[in-house]
């Protein structure tokens, strides 16, 4: 490429207008006004409350839950995998997990 100059190449067509007459154009969408005067009500979500708990699950080897523990109850998860572990001769972990529950 030596020896060429980069030269600009211009586009023959021309760049598009916006045109105030397109935006006025446009249908606008008309409110309905309330039946017997009365105001409508307002639509709220009800927020839901949850709070993040803690557990103790066991897993087999092919990391399916077995069984799930509260925190506080981590002797009996230890207890339950080595019965498992014991019963079946498959490895069986225990492991921490995170639960959202809703708070009544």
């Amino acid at each position: 490429m030596a020896g060429r100059a980069a030269t600009a190449v211009k586009s023959k067509v021309p760049p598009k207008t916006r045109s105030g007459a397109k935006a006025s154009s446009r249908v606008k969408a008309v409110k309905k006004a309330p039946l017997d005067g009365e105001a409508p009500k307002p639509r709220r979500r009800v927020k839901v409350e949850s709070r993040t708990r803690l557990y103790w699950a066991v897993f087999n080897q092919d990391l399916k839950r077995v069984a799930m523990f509260e925190f506080d109850k981590k002797a009996e998860a230890e207890k339950r995998a080595a019965k498992l572990m014991s019963a079946s001769g498959e490895e069986h972990i225990i492991q921490k997990i995170k639960a959202t529950v809703a708070v009544t």
